[in-house]
């Protein structure tokens, strides 16, 4: 393998560290060439390690570009990896028919670069933010950046993390701090406790926050010193704020550092201020001398310092915190001591160069093969996926959650793309490829290069809601087949279907699709009854039955969140609208809810918890049913996520539930519930986990709702135990919709 870099040649902060490391390490195991846009101690940094360099700096951009581009060509390189604006200007420049792919190292904010500088801004800035996006793959040094670059509509596909890392073996200099104190002649004796920084001293960094901090640390505890290493455009500025702030004897500028080593070796508390980073080297440099951290919470920080452990963060600006922190530290030596211990080892383990290089190998690997797949025409995506999403539905999120992390388990690297009322925060939340989903160009090209589509999850053949949704869903159908993609219907409902034109044009073009899974056995008999027998067709669960499985890490308890008081049985209650009828039919209905929650409050000294699933359609209808109330409850007035709901309603003793997937989310947690049915699928999957249904709630009955609610919330220990025994084996039937999908992709590939 063959890369070549191009960098500008200027770097003198993370980024330079960064790659030199990098290649350093790389050029052990491939071959490596380093284009330098500019002579300088970056370039011979680089000739001191061992790294081929070419440095290409005439004076003239036009010939530098044809030079860089005849060295590309010539050189036969494999991916042209650039890092910065210029290296990315130029890499577009010199990329021609038959050039190898491309891939920019995204190190910082791009839009946060010169906000020093508007005229800079304006032209360089601009510049490389036009250039970004016609760049064929991109890395972010943090999962954050990967999240920025997403939020900003750049196809996730095309982005790879690569953590930086430290050469923990080169072995660390002998330093004296007495000699530091000495050299910039510092009024600091060795009982005092020093903070440091070395960063550039521009807007970004807020080194402003270190020296309003240290007026409120000295009121304190006034041994407690601050050494700001670096320099820059805000020297000046933060110099006078200093002197405002009567801290001449606090904080000390020491400059531009020939080695950031000596003053870190030489600290006891390491800091860093910024409003916005990828994964800065000074946090890796102090934790290699093992020292105390305190970090404002940007960028891939958290990925690093878990907040209490192995050092502190607090959110960036919040100086008064940031000064309680540094107090605490600083008359704390043994938890300095034990935070810095757990820093090195965590930064040794996860952090090193070793493991930088072995990841940015792999996404070399990665990149090739896309390339290679695309030359020989195969398709771009495994699967496109349609369903009812970016329209603000926690079941639906869930749903589509629990897709992408089924199918993964089955082949990991998939390829899909998602069609979506919102594709920015699709992308955004699911890390996945998105696009509009009435955009019907770009649906008909992206299906031009997928293997499959695929409806997921979700009730989206019926016309109870609109037939208008009913012909686009079929619509879409027509095409995927009308284009030879393999088309799964995957683990919906189906029906109902009342219009009889509507049931023969259903029953026409469903019976070309390949693969039918169901969630309930309602939907089954609605596909017999249609005469639907041509496509492979499974009775398998909902979709969104695996969605804690492998759910990440949380620290945030719910009830503490929403300030919900504990130790009091929670009845949640979720509702939405019945489609399709009067308002005098939902205040009965409505009426009736009140009525039976008020019941179960005065019996059983219940709290009533209104949670929406669809924000903020369903908090109309709550609001309604707790003002029609006589005694207390609380309405969730804000966008949950997934997993904060699926928490809140673990936590309630019963669910009161009309949308399905709330009483999904019940059945995983094990919790109670009693069904309100306002759609056949609510009753199929209640009958599916045999749990008690109130029945249609347009001829609710107060007296049989309480009758029904007591069973249930007397019962509640027994229907746990049942629940917890069933759910095992619907889970695995969730899972199975992924492998038969999964299947027929590769069904799919083999064909192609």
């Amino acid at each position: 393998m063959k890369i070549v870099h191009m960098i500008g040649g200027g770097d003198i902060g993370g980024a330079k560290t960064h790659v030199l490391y990098l290649l350093k390490e790389l050029s052990r195991h491939m071959e490596v060439k380093l284009i330098s846009l500019r002579p300088g101690i970056f370039a011979d940094d680089a000739r001191a390690l061992g790294i081929d360099v070419t440095v290409v700096k005439s004076g003239n951009i036009f010939a530098d570009i044809r030079k860089v581009t005849k060295m590309i060509r010539d050189g036969g390189y494999d991916i042209i990896h650039s890092h910065g604006a210029k290296a990315n200007m130029f890499s577009l420049a010199a990329r021609g028919k038959g050039s190898p792919p491309t891939v920019t190292t995204v190190h910082s904010d791009y839009r946060l670069d010169y906000m020093h500088s508007l005229v800079r801004r304006m032209t360089i800035g601009l510049t490389n933010s036009i250039a970004l996006r016609f760049m064929h793959n991109y890395i972010g040094v943090s999962s954050n950046f990967k999240e920025m670059l997403v939020s900003r509509r750049f196809n996730p596909l095309d982005i790879y993390v690569l953590y930086n890392g430290m050469d923990f073996s080169v072995p660390v200099a002998n330093y004296s701090r007495e000699n530091l104190i000495k050299k910039y002649n510092l009024d600091i004796t060795k009982d005092d406790v020093i903070v440091g920084i070395a960063a550039r001293l521009y807007p970004v960094k807020s080194i402003d926050t270190i020296v309003r901090a240290a007026r409120l640390v000295k009121d304190v505890n006034s041994r407690v010193k601050f050494l700001i290493g670096g320099d820059g455009e805000d020297r000046k500025q933060l110099e006078a704020l200093t002197a405002s702030l009567d801290l001449a004897d606090t904080v000390f500028f020491l400059g531009w550092l020939d080695d950031p080593n000596e003053l870190m070796s030489s600290i006891d508390i390491s800091v860093l201020t910024s409003i916005s980073e990828s994964f800065p080297y000074s946090i890796l440099e102090g934790a290699r001398f093992k020292k105390a951290t305190i970090s404002s919470h940007v960028g891939g920080i958290p990925d690093l310092i878990e907040n209490g452990k192995n050092g502190y963060m607090f959110e960036p600006g919040d100086y008064k915190h940031f000064s309680e922190l540094i107090v605490e530290l600083a008359e704390d030596e043994s938890k300095r001591i034990l935070m810095g211990e757990n820093l090195y080892e965590k930064s040794l383990k996860d952090f090193s160069v070793e493991s930088m290089a072995k990841t940015q190998w792999d996404i070399y690997r990665q990149i090739l093969d896309k390339q290679a797949m695309l030359k020989k025409g195969r398709k771009l995506y495994d699967a496109i996926i349609l369903g009812y999403y970016g329209f603000r539905n926690i079941g639906d999120d869930a749903l589509l959650m629990s897709i992408i992390k089924d199918l993964k388990i089955y082949k990991p690297n998939i390829r899909l793309l998602i069609l979506s009322k919102d594709p920015a925060g699709t992308s955004k939340d699911f890390q996945v490829a998105s696009i509009n989903r009435i955009s019907i160009l770009r649906i008909f090209q992206a299906m031009k290069s997928s293997k499959a589509f695929i409806y997921g999850g979700g009730n989206l053949l019926q016309d109870n809601t609109s037939t208008r949704s009913l012909f686009f869903y079929l619509s879409t159908v027509w095409l995927a087949k009308k284009l030879k993609l393999k088309v799964m219907i995957y683990a919906n409902g189906i029906g109902p279907l009342k219009n009889s034109l509507n049931r023969i044009l259903t029953k026409k073009i469903i019976n070309k699709v390949d693969v039918i899974t169901l969630r309930e056995k309602l939907s089954f008999s609605e596909l017999e009854h249609m005469d639907i027998s041509k496509p492979h067709i499974l009775l398998t669960s909902d979709a969104a039955l695996t969605v804690t499985e492998g759910r990440p890490a949380i620290d945030t308890n719910i009830l503490d969140y929403l300030q919900i008081k504990k130790g009091i049985p929670l009845l949640g209650i979720s509702l939405r609208k019945y489609p399709g009828h009067e308002k005098f039919e939902h205040e009965k209905y409505e009426t009736v809810i009140a009525q039976a929650a008020d019941h179960i409050v005065l019996k059983y000294g219940a709290y009533p918890v209104f949670i929406p699933m669809q924000y903020p359609e369903d908090i109309t209808i709550l609001e309604n049913v707790a003002a029609k109330m006589q005694n207390k409850s609380f309405i969730i007035k804000e966008k949950l996520n997934v997993y904060q709901t699926y928490d809140l309603i673990s936590k309630t003793h019963m669910l009161l539930g009309m949308r399905l997937h709330a009483l999904v989310f019940s059945a995983v947690a094990a919790a109670p519930m009693v069904g309100l049915v306002y759609d056949p699928k609510i009753q199929g999957f209640l009958d599916c986990i045999k749990q008690p249904s109130a029945g249609d709630v347009r001829v609710l009955e107060y007296e049989n709702l309480i009758k029904l609610t007591d069973q249930v919330w007397e019962s509640h220990d027994e229907i746990c135990r049942q629940l917890e025994a069933d759910m095992p084996v619907l889970k695995e039937k969730a899972r199975e919709n992924a492998k038969v999908a999964v299947d027929l992709i590769s069904s799919a590939a083999q064909e192609h």
